[in-house]
């Protein structure tokens, strides 16, 4: 519809969304100044667990021309922030040569590293694995040439490629000579492109997992697999895909135990139906689940929610417990679910608007669209706890807008049309409601037919075709600068007119969603 919608702003930068942080007691709302600590001793890494604010990539849509927009300010950074841990983000499934395959920690120069240069490190390692035919020392050299190509940058491109080049002479070195570790470690540097200007290289890859996995190496096994699935570097056989899996699950890899495991509930990889089969390996999984693969965690709980009788059976506790779990590793669909939970009081749960949005908090901190959402509503009506923000609010709507959320996106028109936390202009608002309109929010029709009748002057045609239910992609005319519009509203009945969320007290409960992966 839009060809290029960031084109359209001029001169205006968001809010920063911040996370959310909680107001001090009455007791203490002034504090007296702290007093400085002395620095501690040892090197303090507790800082490098909290979250810090994330901002939007780009800044908000608006209909082009007229005169620029005032940036938004940010609000007063309060005293007492909540101490979120930070959590890895899972990474997904389909993902061969992640780069997180590439850590070694373990090769990372010691304290005393700097009374050498680099280049003398690599010279003394290189001098010492040619005096061996140790495969492991070996090895690790290779990767340790792989680790300090990235500390080169551009300007050393010559350099760089010289490492990665003797790196790839060596493990090929090793890997003929039946180095499982070797094997596997070039097949992700093949899969990530780190040869191939980023450009994967799966028919390299996929020869190599398979020797690698002949090993007993569980990883290994994993990607062969997926490479069967996904038609990686070889044909695509679910056979053999199914068999791969199945032996890296012998050596109790939880990504391969949860995909059997949704392979038996679907009927997937030539496999029959069995639900109880499958639940067996999603509880496998989720005894050994790690912050890559806490999925099968999420999967159970979601069985459990609902309950498939007589395998599977009701019990709420349980998939809160659950969805604690896969939270803990950072999975942010259950973070979110949590959030639901405890600002409604669902599953059982009370309802704490602290958890709640401690929960939302870790879910939008990976940019999940409707934690993003949640966190809007919660700067609008506040708590006990949080202060509200107007400005706050507008980011955070805007960060799930910018995920494609229709009611985000009917929400930032409405922001703009009544003027809340940005500047009022109804031109800025028109596009969105268009944009929420062609992805099927109803309300943002009924709201682009009672524009005023001198701004629909411009856009009458794709007024009609939204009429009609069909997408538009005509540009939005240019307009002179709208100042009509109505007072804001209370906010609480704001919310009720963005998508029914309520302030906490006295919120009518949602209905329970449905488990539709079965």
């Amino acid at each position: 519809m839009f060809k290029d919608i960031k084109k359209r702003v001029k001169g205006y930068t968001p809010a920063k969304p911040l996370l959310p942080v909680f107001r001090r007691d009455k007791e203490t709302a002034s504090p007296k100044k702290m007093e400085k600590q002395p620095a501690p001793k040892e090197e303090d890494t507790t800082q490098e667990n909290m979250i810090e604010p994330s901002s939007p990539t780009s800044p908000p849509p608006t209909s082009g021309g007229g005169s620029s927009r005032s940036s938004l300010q940010q609000p007063p950074t309060p005293t007492t922030p909540i101490a979120f841990a930070r959590f890895q983000s899972s990474s997904s499934l389909l993902s061969v040569g992640s780069d997180q395959l590439l850590d070694h920690s373990h090769l990372k120069p010691g304290a005393n590293a700097e009374l050498l240069s680099y280049a003398k490190t690599i010279n003394m390692y290189r001098s010492n694995a040619k005096k061996t035919n140790n495969p492991e020392i070996q090895c690790d050299f290779a990767i340790f040439l792989v680790e300090a190509s990235k500390r080169l940058g551009e300007d050393n491109e010559a350099a760089r490629q010289s490492y990665l080049g003797e790196a790839e002479k060596l493990l090929k070195q090793v890997a003929l000579r039946g180095h499982g570790e070797s094997q596997y470690y070039l097949a992700n540097m093949y899969a990530a492109g780190v040869l191939n200007k980023d450009k994967p290289e799966y028919d390299k890859a996929f020869p190599l997992y398979v020797q690698a996995a002949k090993h007993h190496n569980p990883d290994a096994a994993f990607r062969a697999a997926k490479c069967y699935e996904d038609s990686l570097g070889t044909r695509r056989d679910k056979a053999k895909a199914a068999q791969y899996y199945k032996k890296a699950a012998s050596l109790n890899h939880p990504g391969a135990m949860y995909r059997l495991g949704l392979a038996e509930i679907n009927g997937e990889l030539s496999m029959s139906r069995n639900l109880r089969n499958g639940h067996k390996w999603l509880k496998r999984s989720g005894e050994a689940a790690t912050p890559q693969f806490p999925h099968a965690l999420h999967e159970l709980a979601l069985l459990h929610e609902k309950g498939f009788e007589p395998v599977i059976f009701v019990d709420h506790a349980y998939a809160i417990h659950l969805y604690t779990e896969a939270a803990a590793l950072g999975y942010a669909p259950s973070a979110f679910r949590l959030g639901e939970c405890y600002e409604f009081g669902k599953l059982g749960c009370d309802v704490q608007p602290n958890l709640s949005i401690q929960y939302y908090s870790i879910a939008a901190d990976q940019d999940h669209p409707e934690a993003c959402f949640a966190l809007t509503s919660w700067y609008l009506v506040g708590s006990d706890l949080l202060e509200t923000s107007e400005e706050q609010a507008f980011a955070w709507a805007y960060r799930a807008a910018m995920a494609g959320l229709p009611k985000a996106e009917y929400a930032l028109g409405y922001f703009y049309e009544v003027g809340i936390g940005i500047a009022q202009d109804i031109h800025q608002a028109v596009p969105w409601y268009l944009k929420a309109a062609e992805h099927g929010e109803k309300r943002a029709t009924k709201r682009l037919r009672q524009l005023p009748a001198r701004v629909k002057v411009g856009i009458q045609g794709e007024l009609q075709k939204h009429m009609d239910h069909a997408a538009t992609n005509a540009a939005i005319a240019v307009l002179p600068p709208f100042n009509g519009g109505g007072e804001p509203q209370p906010r609480p009945g704001l919310l009720k007119k963005l998508g029914g969320r309520l302030s906490y007290a006295g919120r009518k409960q949602e209905p329970e969603p449905v488990t539709s992966f079965i």
